[in-house]
C-alpha cells in the first residue's frame, strides 16, 4: 500500500466563495481600519469559485470584462460603496444588474489594501524600488498606511521621477520643492497630496503618491519636499495584482488583470 500524503485542500483550482471570503477577510484583516469602503464580499454570486479577475476600479465596463474573462470573482480596489445609500437606479443599477446577470462575485478591499505589508499597494511599490529600512508612514485616521525608507543610492529627482515612470508605464507630475537629490522617501498610494507636512516631519526629502490636489500645491515649496505623482490609478495597480497572485499561490485559482486605465 502506498503511503498516504498530505494534500492541502486548498490547492485544488476550485475554492467554495465563502471559505475565499473567509480567508481574503482574515488576511487583509478588514475590519481593522476606518475606511468609507464596504470591504468584503459586495456582491454574492456563485457559490464556487474556479477563476479570480482583478481590477482597480468597479464599472460597467470592469464588471462585464470579469464576466467576459470566465472568472466567478472580480478583486477590485474601488469597490461600489462609499457610506452613502444609493438608489438602483442609472449606472448603479446597470453594474449591479451586469454582475448578478452573470453571477459574479464582487470583493472590495480599500484601505486594508494599501496597507498590507505583504501585498499592499504602498509596499509592492517599495518592494520594486529596493526601499530599504522601511518604516510605517502616512497617517490615515490614526493608521499608518504607507511606507517610509531610504533608497539604496541617492539619485536626481528627475532619474527618480524616471524610474517611476518605467515601473507605472505613465509620465509623472513633479513638484520640486525640495532637493534635487532623492534619498528619503515616504510612499502614500492613491490621495496622499495632503502628507507633505508629515514627510517633512519625518524627514523625507520625496513623496511619492498619486494624484495632486490643488489646495496642497504650495506645500511641497513650503515645507521643501519633492512631490511626485505617479497616478491615482497606476500606484493602485500594484495591490489587487498581489492579492490575485497570492490567491492562486493559496487556491491554485488562475487569475487575469483587467486593465482600464483612467489617466488620473
Amino acid at each position: 500500500m502506498p503511503p498516504m500524503t498530505d494534500v492541502s485542500p486548498h490547492r485544488t483550482g476550485e475554492v467554495r466563495r465563502d471559505d475565499l471570503v473567509r480567508w481574503l477577510n482574515d488576511y487583509l484583516k478588514i475590519n481593522a481600519y476606518p475606511d468609507p469602503s464596504l470591504n468584503g464580499l459586495q456582491i454574492e454570486g456563485t457559490s464556487t469559485v474556479t477563476r479570480v479577475a482583478a481590477s482597480v476600479d468597479t464599472s460597467v465596463k470592469t464588471l462585464q470584462h470579469a464576466a467576459d474573462s470566465g472568472a466567478d470573482l472580480l478583486l477590485v480596489h474601488h469597490g461600489l460603496f462609499w457610506g452613502d445609500a444609493l438608489a438602483v437606479t442609472g449606472p448603479h443599477r446597470t453594474r449591479l444588474q451586469t454582475a448578478l446577470s452573470a453571477d459574479l462575485n464582487l470583493y472590495a478591499a480599500h484601505i486594508p489594501l494599501d496597507a498590507h505589508p505583504e501585498v499592499g499597494n504602498n509596499a509592492m511599490i517599495a518592494r520594486a524600488l529596493s526601499l530599504e529600512n522601511a518604516q510605517p508612514f502616512g497617517d490615515w485616521q490614526g493608521h499608518k498606511i504607507g511606507l517610509a525608507g531610504e533608497l539604496p543610492f541617492e539619485q536626481s529627482l528627475q532619474d527618480f521621477a524616471d524610474r517611476i515612470q518605467k515601473l507605472t508605464g505613465e509620465i509623472c507630475l513633479v513638484h520640486g520643492g525640495g532637493q534635487p537629490t532623492v534619498r528619503r522617501v515616504g510612499i502614500l498610494s492613491g490621495s496622499g497630496a495632503g502628507a507633505v507636512a508629515e514627510a517633512a516631519a519625518a524627514g523625507l526629502d520625496t513623496l511619492l503618491t498619486g494624484e495632486p490636489e490643488h489646495k496642497h500645491f504650495h506645500e511641497s515649496f513650503e515645507y521643501g519636499v519633492n512631490v511626485v505623482f505617479a497616478g491615482h490609478y497606476e500606484t493602485e495597480v500594484f495591490g489587487v495584482r498581489a492579492l490575485a497572485a497570492r490567491i492562486e499561490e493559496e487556491f491554485g485559482l488562475p487569475w487575469q488583470f483587467l486593465h482600464h486605465p483612467t489617466g488620473l
